[in-house]
């Protein structure tokens, strides 16, 4: 009997032993999230962000999942978490695991030529475009400069995108460098419709999103019907104000999948944990090891200016997935931006810890300061301020920024007049790449025009440079350069950097 009472005695502390651990547990969990919350809460007034959603996934489980704000300034449209955002860029990493399905199922292989699947594939280079292959279309190193003009300049549609790499000349050697390439990515989309007979947005919606139980979630904004959809805003001379939301539909594969807080934390668990869900998993081990292997170094200039603060040792790329070291582990991680809508993805597979934050308003970089601190908060310790230094990282290059203006301004020569009267300088003028615009006369005063971005109020600045001042004023403003031929006729006008011939 004595020993029966000592067991159950031994039995009860245990029990009672077990019972605190799982009290103070909770109690840490608990101080942690409401910390964590705090800190969200107060980047969010630092960055003047309208509305966000954000949630941390640790150890298979939702630790921390909170949405805040608006979904449009002026109403009382509040986020919640059945909210949809702009996934935009972190795109790229599901379109790399739904090649990664096609790769399993042996009807691709990664390092297979584009050209086998897409024998009208052309780039500039011939020798690049017998040469690029899967693999190249997800990694920003083909030797092709940034060419997103082809979507935010025209409305081309992909097939004509595709058409018009052939005449974008090489900005370095293939496979020597990194330059963001969003069109490549809108090409894989392009493979994977060609090898299995539906559009990227159906497969990747029968693939990824049912079986993981996204219901909610679109793979492009043409598809979305929900009106509880967050706005895109921009800070516009001073002022946070709704603008006009862009669609980046035409290169879906890279950029056009919209989805909600709870939804994403899906995604999230699942990639987290080597692609595994309830029922089975997306993609084999082998195949996520490849998704997330650096593939390719990211030179300084590509990279985020974050790195002037978190210091990595190395930089690269792996298939839709930025990479770096952060406190001696490996961080994967991926920005999206489109204009007014911002997301960012960011994986620990070490410490079993990720994070994703939506947001509503135009780069804003609390995205950084927010995952950084969650990994701190959850993984790896650390009281840093990302929030507070990150305003001053991007305070200082906006003030750069400003200073480089004035000193363009500076510049001006006073009192000049235009070479030619305004209506020399009436007409179309049209690059095959960048599209064209339309110089028009106006109650005495040019105007431009162009298809996607509408129309702007031109005015003289010295010579025969101009002014383009956008009517919609998100899109700032920028110079126009005629250049007037042997003749003295207008020829051409130089904008952004591109000369547009005169029709």
């Amino acid at each position: 009997m004595k020993k029966l009472i000592t067991v159950l005695f031994c039995l009860m502390l245990l029990t009672q032993s077990v019972q605190a651990q799982k009290t103070k547990s909770l109690k840490t969990a608990s101080d942690t999230a409401a910390a964590f919350d705090a800190y969200v809460q107060k980047s969010i007034k630092e960055w003047e962000i309208p509305g966000l959603a954000i949630v941390v996934v640790k150890n298979n489980k939702v630790v921390f999942k909170n949405s805040y704000g608006t979904t449009e300034l002026g109403t009382g449209n509040k986020v919640n978490n059945q909210t949809l955002f702009a996934c935009a860029s972190t795109t790229k990493a599901m379109t790399a695991t739904a090649m990664g399905i096609l790769v399993d199922q042996g009807k691709v292989n990664w390092d297979d030529p584009v050209i086998k699947y897409l024998p009208s594939f052309r780039l500039y280079d011939p020798y690049v475009t017998t040469q690029m292959r899967v693999r190249d279309l997800f990694l920003h190193n083909s030797g092709v400069g940034n060419t997103d003009y082809l979507w935010a300049m025209n409305i081309l549609s992909s097939d004509e995108i595709m058409e018009r790499m052939q005449l974008v000349k090489p900005s370095y050697s293939f496979r020597a460098g990194f330059i963001y390439q969003n069109i490549f990515y809108g090409i894989a989309g392009k493979v994977i419709e060609k090898v299995t007979g539906m559009p990227w947005e159906n497969f990747i919606t029968k693939n990824i999103f049912e079986p993981l139980g996204m219901l909610q979630t679109r793979a492009k904004l043409g598809l979305v019907t929900n009106p509880n959809i967050s706005k895109p805003h921009q800070r516009v001379e001073g002022k946070i104000q709704v603008i006009e939301r862009d669609s980046a539909d035409r290169i879906g594969a890279a950029g056009s999948v919209y989805s909600n807080i709870d939804e994403i934390a899906l995604w999230m668990q699942c990639m987290l944990d080597s692609s595994k869900y309830e029922g089975g998993r997306l993609v084999s081990p082998t195949t996520w090891t490849t998704l997330l292997k650096p593939q390719t170094f990211v030179t300084e200039s590509e990279f985020y200016p974050t790195k002037q603060l978190t210091k990595p040792n190395f930089t690269t790329y792996a298939l839709g997935w930025f990479q770096q070291d952060y406190k001696g582990r490996k961080l994967n991680f991926h920005t999206g931006s489109l204009s007014g809508e911002i997301a960012i993805h960011g994986q620990m597979p070490e410490e079993k810890t990720g994070v994703y934050v939506f947001a509503n308003l135009d780069h804003a970089e609390a995205r950084h300061a927010l995952m950084f601190k969650a990994f701190d908060q959850y993984a790896l310790g650390g009281n840093t301020d990302w929030s507070a230094d990150f305003l001053s990282l991007y305070g200082n290059i906006r003030a750069k920024a400003a200073e480089a203006n004035a000193a363009e301004e500076a510049t001006r020569v006073l009192n000049t007049k235009p070479s030619l009267p305004l209506q020399a300088y009436v007409g179309t003028y049209t690059d095959p790449l960048f599209g064209s615009i339309t110089i028009s006369i106006e109650n005495e005063t040019l105007v431009c025009e162009n298809i996607k971005l509408g129309k702007g109020v031109v005015s003289h600045w010295n010579y025969d440079t101009f002014q383009l001042a956008w009517n919609k004023k998100w899109f700032g403003k920028t110079g126009l350069n005629f250049r007037l031929n042997e003749e003295g006729k207008v020829s051409s006008v130089e904008m952004d950097g591109v000369s547009l011939a005169k029709n």
